[in-house]
C-alpha cells in the first residue's frame, strides 16, 4: 500500500514538473505571435499610408494636367476664332457714333469688342485711320474720301455704304414752297459737293435751271435760268439752321438738321429721294486702310451695319434724317 502511494506521489510530481515546463513555452510562443502580429500591423499601416500619399500625389498631378491643357486649348481656340478682338472705329458724334453704339452688342456676341472713338471735325478721323491709331472710320462719303487720298497721298478705301443723310429744303421766313416770291433769299452750303446737291434740289423744284447737264460738280456759275431772281447766301453747313430766321429758305444737310433739332419728316419742305444720284454718291461709308480691307472683324462690322436690326434702329431713331442703305 505504501508502495502504491509512493508511486502515485512520484507520478504526480512528474506531471507537475512537466506542466510547469510547458506553460512558459506556450506563453513565450504566444508573446512572439503577438509581437509578429503587431509588427505586421504596423508594416501594413505604413504601407497603406505610403500608398495613400502616392495616390494623393498622383491625383493632384492628374487634376493639374487637364486644367493646364484646358486653359491652353481655350486660349488657342480664342486666338483661332478671333475671340476677344478689339476693333477701334472713329466716328462723328451724330449719327455715326450712335449707329455704331447699336452695333456693340451684336458684335460682342461674335467675340468682337467695338471701341468707338468720337471726333468733332472732318480731318482727324482720316489722319488717325491712315496712321493706324484706329482701324476704320465712319463719317464721310466717297467723294470726300477720294479727295483726301489725292491731297494726302493716302490709301484709304471704302468698305461699303451704310446710310445717306438726305439734304432738304427748310423754311425760314417763308413756311411753304407755295410761298415763294421774287427775290427770295436761299441759304446754301459753301462747300462744293454739298452746294451742288442743294442746286440740284432747286432744279427739281423748277426754281432754277442750268446751261448744260446738271451733275454733282454743278456750281452757281452754271445757272442759266433764275426766273424768280433768287438770291443765294453761301454759308458753312452747320451755320444754316441758325440763320433760318434771316433767310426765306435754306438747303440743309440731314445730319446738320438733326443736330439742330429739325425733323426731316416734319420740317423739311422737300428732300432728296433715296434713288437720286446725290443719295447714292454721298452715302456715308466705313473707310479703312487698303491693307486692312480684309480684316474679318471689319467684315463682321459691315454685316451688322447692313442687318435688319440696324436698319430698324436707324429708321426709328432718326425719323427720316438718316436713311439706311443695305
Amino acid at each position: 500500500m505504501k508502495k502504491t502511494w509512493s508511486i502515485l506521489v512520484t507520478l504526480l510530481l512528474c506531471l507537475t514538473l512537466l506542466a510547469g515546463c510547458a506553460a512558459p513555452e506556450s506563453a513565450e510562443k504566444a508573446e512572439k505571435k503577438n509581437e509578429t502580429a503587431e509588427k505586421t500591423s504596423e508594416e501594413a499601416k505604413e504601407a497603406a499610408e505610403k500608398s495613400s500619399e502616392k495616390s494623393t500625389e498622383a491625383s493632384e498631378q492628374s487634376s493639374d494636367q487637364p486644367k493646364e491643357v484646358t486653359e491652353k486649348s481655350s486660349d488657342d481656340a480664342k486666338e483661332a476664332t478671333g475671340k476677344e478682338q478689339t476693333l477701334k472705329v472713329g466716328a462723328s458724334v451724330t449719327p455715326h457714333a450712335e449707329i455704331l453704339q447699336a452695333c456693340v452688342e451684336p458684335l460682342k456676341k461674335q467675340g468682337i469688342k467695338l471701341e468707338i472713338v468720337e471726333f468733332t471735325d472732318y480731318v482727324l478721323p482720316n489722319e488717325a485711320c491712315q496712321s493706324g491709331d484706329i482701324d476704320a472710320n465712319y463719317f464721310q462719303h466717297v467723294p470726300y474720301l477720294e479727295n483726301y487720298n489725292k491731297e494726302k497721298q493716302a490709301d484709304l478705301v471704302s468698305l461699303g455704304k451704310v446710310h445717306y443723310e438726305p439734304m432738304g429744303l427748310y423754311g425760314g421766313r417763308l413756311k411753304s414752297i407755295d410761298d415763294l416770291k421774287e427775290g427770295a433769299s436761299i441759304g446754301l452750303p459753301n462747300d462744293s459737293s454739298n452746294q451742288a446737291r442743294a442746286l440740284l434740289i432747286l432744279q427739281k423744284l423748277g426754281w432754277i435751271d442750268f446751261a448744260g447737264e446738271a451733275g454733282l460738280s454743278t456750281t452757281l456759275l452754271d445757272i442759266k435760268e433764275n426766273p424768280h431772281k433768287l438770291k443765294f447766301q453761301e454759308l458753312a453747313a452747320e451755320q444754316l439752321p441758325r440763320s433760318l430766321e434771316d433767310l426765306d429758305y435754306a438747303v440743309i444737310n440731314g445730319n446738320v438738321a438733326l443736330s439742330a433739332g429739325l425733323s426731316v419728316s416734319k420740317d423739311a419742305l422737300y428732300i432728296e429721294s433715296a434713288d437720286s444720284e446725290a443719295a447714292q454718291t454721298f452715302a456715308n461709308v466705313i473707310a479703312a486702310k487698303k491693307e486692312n480691307a480684309e480684316n474679318p472683324a471689319l467684315k463682321a462690322l459691315m454685316d451688322v451695319l447692313h442687318s435688319k436690326e440696324i436698319a430698324d434702329f436707324i429708321e426709328q431713331k432718326y425719323d427720316g434724317a438718316v436713311v439706311p442703305i443695305s
